[in-house]
């Protein structure tokens, strides 16, 4: 068999037997990401395998990388890539996904004995105000759009903004004194 009918072969088996999983999850055809432990679990890590082109004859290239993995020490890190590189001399030209993910899985309390979670300093500080807000008058959409029709940009009336009521009352008023001139003649 060829690599490529070798990959595709496990690729084939891993969907079937992670479909559901959440633990689990396809990347690429040549990629994945497995969840060692649960989210909530301060031991747990996600395993970054990627497959190259000879692979299986050649090792995957594993990866702990990972933003999830920000909280594991270098030291932590360094022990699981070195135990999993064993596992891979191990299997070397054999299908192995599957038994380093289920390796992972079962020695995940040994990988992370010596683990301490990598605490980030980040210090909140919050001013408590015990002054009540102030209500600002609520506008409705109509009166929103209306004072927005008519200012510019700097929230000013622009010049002759009201010059069609000028003209319309001048036109009734126009209107009317014809009205009455004619009635007068």
């Amino acid at each position: 068999m060829t690599a490529n009918e070798d990959q595709e072969m496990e690729l084939e088996a891993l969907r079937s037997i992670y479909e559901g999983d959440e633990c689990f999850k396809e990347i690429t055809p040549v990629s994945f990401q497995f969840r060692i432990g649960e989210l909530d679990d301060t031991k747990a890590f996600i395993l970054e395998l990627a497959w190259p082109e000879t692979y299986p004859e050649t090792p995957p290239e594993i990866s702990l990388d990972g933003f999830f993995n920000k909280r594991i020490s270098a030291e932590t890190k360094q022990l699981i890539l070195s135990q999993l590189a064993e596992q891979v001399e191990a299997n070397l030209g054999t299908a192995m996904m599957y038994t380093l993910f289920e390796w992972a899985k079962d020695n995940q309390e040994a990988l992370m004995e010596n683990h301490k979670p990598v605490v980030t300093a980040v210090t909140l500080t919050s001013e408590v105000t015990t002054k009540k807000k102030e209500k600002k008058e609520q506008l409705t959409k109509s009166q929103k759009r209306r004072i927005v029709c008519k200012t510019d940009a700097k929230g000013e009336l622009p010049r002759g903004w009201n010059w069609f009521d000028v003209i319309k009352v001048g036109a009734f008023y126009l209107l009317c004194y014809t009205k009455w001139a004619i009635q007068s003649a």
